[in-house]
């Protein structure tokens, strides 16, 4: 049976509009960031081979438009090229889902595989078929179909596997993603049909256009996580912006994981699935949005969700449930809309501001102190923002101050540890556990560090040539600032600037648990003791503390936390492990430092317990820099 399909049933106006439609996409992705993924450059592929389909079917009907038997070989290789390059769209398809949903291996296999013998074989009866004088034939009349029809055979077991494929990772993608996807499969079958009852092949290029459309708005223009179901941060600012402009207030629950946000582990399968199951079950309408490797957004508007008190309530108890099957450490903050936050875009600094004030394993509700303290840090990011740019080692904002340390050996205060404090410009005084924390989240830290080490370099200065007994002053340092390249030439630029012998000057440093940072600070501490600088560890006692580690580290002076002082006066176990290891420093030439003496009970055990040096209350309050010449002493004439 045959058919006849007159050329006038054709128009090329499909065709180039899948073209043109492909080269926007093109235009667009390039002046747009995304991320160069297999997924993507399998897309691109697919973008090419929907280009040179649509090519190669408007010249083919050119051809076959002008009758010249000259042509007419070449028609038939055009139409071979078209049938090959549709079906290498259905093959490109198969492995594109198997990529973004992560298909197991075996299975990923086994479907490219598949797909790959079906392309094989239609293509390869294709030409068969048209090179026996089978298939479509130009004749004076027309298009003649002969015999069946390949391509209709072949269109329907690459759908048949599409659709087996996409039913097996149906729980591997979020809803809305799946949705997406049917949805476009739809209207393409559904064109295709209706092409067909007409006796049109003008769009059947176009219906392989649709699902690329939908990858390119879902996964590659703001793209979401296919398998998490979460739109990144730049979706989030616009969503923020447009219900701010269309005043329409929403309800937010941020999801913190510290471990996967700070250390940049990937969430696991499970994990990614209750997350998948809690953003689309719960709340009608909600979106889920990704702020960092370890922080989800799950927004939702109260307009469809009037009862969202209940569906919260719902949704934090199953949350505690896989809970307790991962024992993962996390922080819920849930909250409505603010205009002031709106406005300014800013809810994930909101809410990470929130989060420095919450214990682990907790839910916070937001409150109007909440924006106060949010905009009080805002200022003082501001402030230090300003700072950096400016540089400037005598900026006023950073003010020096001291806590003067008594040397048990010596019965006077001759070393001192300095601190910083800010002063800002409407005369707030921020203390460091304030502004230190953001200044290592910001990236400011360096700065502020030099600053304080130029101002006491100045100090220990002034109290040299002023004759007074001068050991030693101590310049907290964060971790993360061993990381700049130019860190120990920065240092001693400071102190060779201000003419200062570099035994006179100390850095603390607090133990890294990581390995390249514990090989780094090795490495910066052996160069600037080259230079005579001291060096501190802070906070011994302290969270993580790994021996080894630190008998590797050539420290000067051990700092024993309060902590260790007040467990020693708890229990005579506690006080009975702190001796040892004083006595175990101290026999290995490391001199020991008691931090947060207070009274004379304190002093008396700690001088028990090999101290060489006490600090605390005890003796001094901190103090500005200026006055650590009350503390020193000039030696005798």
């Amino acid at each position: 049976m045959s058919r006849l399909m007159l050329l006038k049933s054709y128009s090329p106006v499909g065709d180039l509009t899948v073209i043109s439609i492909c080269i926007v996409m093109m235009v667009l992705l390039f002046f747009s960031y995304v991320s160069m993924s297999r997924s993507f450059r399998i897309f691109l592929s697919i973008n090419g081979f929907l280009v040179a389909a649509a090519l190669s079917d408007v010249t083919f009907f050119m051809i076959a438009s002008t009758g010249a038997p000259a042509l007419i070989p070449l028609a038939y290789a055009m139409r071979c090229l078209y049938h090959a390059c549709l079906f290498m769209i259905f093959l490109h398809y198969v492995v594109y889902i198997a990529e973004v949903t992560r298909l197991e291996p075996v299975k990923r296999r086994v479907f490219e595989t598949i797909a790959a013998v079906i392309f094989v074989a239609v293509v390869a009866i294709d030409i068969v078929e048209t090179v026996q004088g089978r298939g479509v034939r130009i004749e004076a009349d027309g298009l003649k179909f002969q015999s069946r029809d390949v391509f209709m055979f072949g269109y329907m077991i690459f759908v048949a596997l599409i659709v087996t494929l996409m039913t097996i990772v149906r729980t591997q993608l979020y809803r809305r993603v799946m949705m997406g996807f049917y949805g476009t499969m739809a209207i393409s079958f559904l064109v295709l049909f209706i092409q067909g009852r007409h006796g049109q092949t003008s769009f059947t290029v176009a219906t392989f256009l649709y699902p690329v459309i939908a990858m390119f708005y879902i996964l590659h223009s703001k793209p979401y996580d296919a398998r998490l179901g979460a739109i990144d941060s730049r979706a989030l600012e616009d969503t923020v912006r447009y219900s701010f402009e269309k005043k329409r207030d929403f309800i937010f629950i941020s999801l913190y994981l510290r471990n996967f946000d700070e250390e940049g582990k990937i969430l696991p399968e499970d994990l990614q699935a209750a997350i998948r199951r809690f953003s689309s079950s719960y709340f009608r309408g909600a979106m889920l949005f990704q702020a960092g490797r370890g922080h989800v957004l799950l927004m939702f508007t109260e307009r469809r969700n009037p009862d969202y008190e209940r569906r919260t309530e719902k949704i934090l108890s199953a949350f505690q449930k896989e809970h307790d099957r991962f024992n993962f450490d996390y922080k819920i903050v849930i909250g409505r809309s603010i205009e002031d936050i709106s406005r300014k875009n800013e809810y994930v600094s909101f809410i990470r501001s929130i989060h420095r004030g919450m214990e682990e394993n907790t839910v916070h509700r937001v409150q109007p102190q909440d924006v106060e303290q949010f905009n009080q840090i805002e200022y003082i990011l501001r402030e230090m923002e300003d700072i950096c740019r400016k540089h400037d080692l005598d900026d006023p904002r950073v003010l020096a101050y001291c806590q003067p340390v008594y040397n048990i050996r010596t019965g006077k205060y001759d070393t001192a540890e300095a601190l910083m404090r800010l002063q800002l410009k409407d005369d707030t005084l921020v203390p460091p556990n304030r502004f230190i924390p953001l200044a290592e989240e910001n990236g400011y830290i360096h700065t502020l560090t030099e600053i304080i080490l130029h101002k006491s370099c100045e100090e220990i200065k002034w109290l040299l040539n002023a004759g007074y007994d001068v050991t030693r002053i101590s310049v907290n340092v964060s971790a993360m600032e061993l990381k700049e390249n130019r860190f120990c030439d920065d240092v001693m630029r400071i102190i060779e600037r201000n003419g200062v012998p570099g035994d006179r000057v100390a850095i603390e440093l607090t133990e890294s648990r990581s390995e390249s940072d514990f090989i780094l600070m090795k490495e910066k501490i052996l160069e600037l003791r080259e230079k005579g600088i001291k060096f501190y560890l802070d906070d011994f006692g302290t969270g993580y503390s790994n021996m080894e580690r630190i008998l590797e580290l050539p420290f000067d002076i051990i700092k024993f936390d309060r902590s260790m002082v007040l467990a020693s006066g708890a229990s005579e176990r506690s006080r009975k492990i702190v001796v040892s290891m004083a006595n175990m420093f101290s026999e290995l030439n490391y001199s020991v430092l008691y931090e947060g003496v207070e009274q004379d009970s304190d002093e008396a055990m700690c001088m028990a317990m090999s101290a060489s040096y006490l600090q605390g209350y005890k003796y001094a309050r901190p103090v500005p820099i200026v006055a650590l010449k009350d503390y020193f002493e000039r030696p005798a004439s």
